[in-house]
């Protein structure tokens, strides 16, 4: 009898969930573990247009559009850019595409992770040497400022450009 029951409320789950929709964007926030300003700014750029709005212009969201934003998350979870997430979700919505595209991207993408874990690994290096240099006292050289200067100095004398990201 307990296993009848639970077949019979597996089975209306579905069904209760289905009809739940369509979801206002907090209630969608909630199921895909975004927040509203992401969704909303992911639909600005382009990413995920949701399929529904009410009569008075709220954005509705169904289960497709759940899936849609939870596989935006899922990309972004990965490092993937907003530029790589489109082409992915491009590739992801057309199911004639070729997998040689997908895995050409994803491979592009872990050269790119390991070059920056390369250069993060680089930089920890260098702290922790600056940082074991230092005596951490009441002295006032430290060797952790004047490597960041030294780090200037060279950046100046080279005319390097380095952005904020």
């Amino acid at each position: 009898m307990a296993e009848s029951r639970t077949r019979h409320d597996a089975g209306s789950r579905p069904r209760a969930a289905a009809a739940r929709a369509p979801f206002t964007i907090g209630e969608a926030a909630a199921r895909t573990g975004l927040s509203p300003k992401m969704i909303r700014y992911y639909e600005q750029e382009g990413l995920f247009v949701p399929q529904a709005r009410s009569a008075a212009g709220y954005r509705q969201y169904g289960e497709a559009d759940l899936h849609a934003l939870r596989f935006i998350r899922s990309a972004r979870d990965l490092g993937f850019s907003l530029k790589q997430i489109a082409e992915l979700t491009g590739l992801w919505r057309d199911r004639g595409r070729a997998s040689a595209e997908v895995k050409r991207l994803a491979l592009a993408h872990i050269e790119a992770l390991e070059a920056k874990a390369a250069l993060l690994r680089g930089m920890a290096a260098t702290l922790r040497e600056l940082a074991q240099r230092c005596h951490g006292d009441d002295r006032p050289e430290c060797p952790i400022l004047e490597g960041i200067e030294d780090g200037a100095r060279a950046q100046a004398g080279a005319g390097a450009c380095h952005s904020d990201t």
